[in-house]
Order: C-alpha cells, then structure tokens, then sequence
C-alpha cells in the first residue's frame, strides 16, 4: 500500500518539475500547496492511513443518515466525532511534523521553517 504512495509522490513530483502540479496547480501559481514531501515511517503512514480510513467511513455514515432522513440531533452527534476524530489526526501530524520535519531544518540551519510552522498553526487556529 505505501509503495502505491510512493509511486504517486513520484508522479507528482514529476509533474512539478515539468511545470504543473497534476492535482492542483502550476507552480507559477502553487498557493494552494507546498511541493514539498515528506518520506513518512511505515508506522507512521499506517497509523495516518487508518486514522483516514475511519474519518472517511464516518463521512459516509453521515452520507447515508442524510439519505435515509435520520433525525438532525442524531446526524450532528455524528459530525461532532468527525470533527473530533480530524483534530486528533491534526494533533497526531503537527506532532509528527515538529518531531522531524522542523527539527531536522533546525538543525541544517533552515530557520524559515520557524515561520512556516508559525503560519501553519495560526490557519489550524482559526
């Protein structure tokens, strides 16, 4: 399974060294995305992916109350442990993120990193 994501990082980074960004952009204009990436251990990629998985059958859970007229009240019970279940998968990265990503810049003297995480954090606090 990370073999399939790495296979499609690669593509992407092709494509942006190409001129486009396949999935959202041109680099002349890449605001919605960094191009950076990040190689992410086999625990790590497992532990993101399952925390995806979940997420994504609760959406479809809440898809079919929708479909099937359940109550309101019931229907954003299930919206709030969405809600809850992203900002643990939030937690769980910016965790991941400072651990390694931000740390190993710190260390190569790439300060900026500072200002980027800075800019991270005042969008997830919004």
């Amino acid at each position: 399974m990370k073999g399939v994501a790495l296979e499609e990082n690669k593509k992407e980074v092709q494509a942006t060294a190409s001129g486009k960004c396949s999935k959202c952009c041109t680099v002349e204009d890449h605001n919605c995305c960094s191009h950076k990436t990040k190689e992410r251990t086999e625990k790590e990629y497992k532990d993101l992916i399952n925390r995806l998985n979940r997420i994504e059958g609760q959406v479809r859970g809440v898809k079919n109350m929708i479909e099937n007229d359940a109550y309101c009240t019931d229907v954003l019970v299930q919206v709030s442990a969405i809600r809850s279940a992203l900002n643990s998968f939030s937690k769980v990265l910016l965790t991941n993120h400072i651990k390694t990503c931000v740390v190993d810049n710190l260390k190569q003297g790439n300060d900026e990193v500072v200002d980027e995480l800075v800019a991270t954090l005042q969008k997830l606090l919004k």
